[in-house]
């Protein structure tokens, strides 16, 4: 395991690191997940072995550090994953980033260029959360920070389940509802903004069951590769890992 300190206070973000050859691979996890547990099956997949891969966890959330101080805006942890990038001597990575995951991703793209240079999306969030919570979704962010510190944790555990609680009982109370209120939110300029305007290659993945993600009209005008992954829901790494891995590896050969 390595870390780097983060912050002004000295919080630090943990990885796990698969030595492997340059350039390097970034995995990001999504909401209340943990990077260890979510990528490593897919990191040893044959078809994606070979490279240095960090195995990332946000501030806040599975092996890092958890400060009670630290804003968990989307900006703040992308700027928080570049100085680790940055202490692991990192530049133009390959970053496969899951969800939320995909939203700190498109940020560090668009805020430290130099340090990505090809994104796959799976199944990420592009769009603020609507505003009644959705079957499957946290409900995290119906409540104030004071009432989810009170009892909406608890509630949290019962609304996601066991299998997501597994992971998300591992993040830190305040860091879990901060950065989901600001998922639900908009980014200045939009996520999409942000992701059309990227010079680097870039794929979304998809649950095929879902449809068609919005604006994929958009998304491919502005040169984003759009696929479909088949028999899988929104955990696609997990679901179908054959085809999240074919695609991934497409994704990182074709450009």
């Amino acid at each position: 395991m390595r870390h780097a300190p983060v912050t002004p206070n000295g919080d630090r973000i943990r990885w796990i690191e698969i030595p492997g050859a340059e350039p390097p691979r970034l995995y990001l996890h999504g909401l209340g997940s943990t990077s260890p547990v979510y990528w490593a099956a897919a990191a040893a997949h044959p078809l994606l072995t070979g490279r240095r891969s960090l195995l990332l966890d946000l501030l806040g959330f599975g092996i890092s550090d958890r400060p009670t101080d630290f804003t968990y805006t989307l900006e703040a942890h992308a700027d928080a994953v570049a100085v680790a990038l940055e202490a692991a001597e990192v530049t133009g990575a390959e970053v496969i980033a899951h969800s939320l995951g995909g939203a700190v991703a498109i940020l560090l793209a668009a805020r430290h260029p130099r340090l990505v240079a090809n994104l796959v999306l799976v199944d990420s969030v592009l769009d603020p959360a609507p505003a009644v919570p959705a079957p499957g979704s946290s409900g995290i962010a119906a409540y104030t920070e004071e009432e989810f510190l009170a009892e909406g944790w608890d509630r949290t555990e019962e609304r996601v389940g066991p299998v997501w609680w597994s992971t998300m009982r591992l993040a830190g109370r305040e860091a879990l509802y901060r950065t989901t209120v600001h998922r639900s939110q908009a980014t200045v300029p939009a996520l999409r903004e942000h992701l059309a305007g990227l010079r680097i290659p870039r794929t979304c993945l998809h649950p095929a069951a879902d449809g068609e993600p919005a604006d994929v009209a958009g998304l491919t005008a502005s040169g984003v590769t759009v696929r479909a992954i088949p028999d899988c829901g929104h955990n696609i790494m997990f679901d179908n890992p054959e085809a999240f891995a074919r695609a991934t590896a497409d994704a990182l050969s074709a450009h």
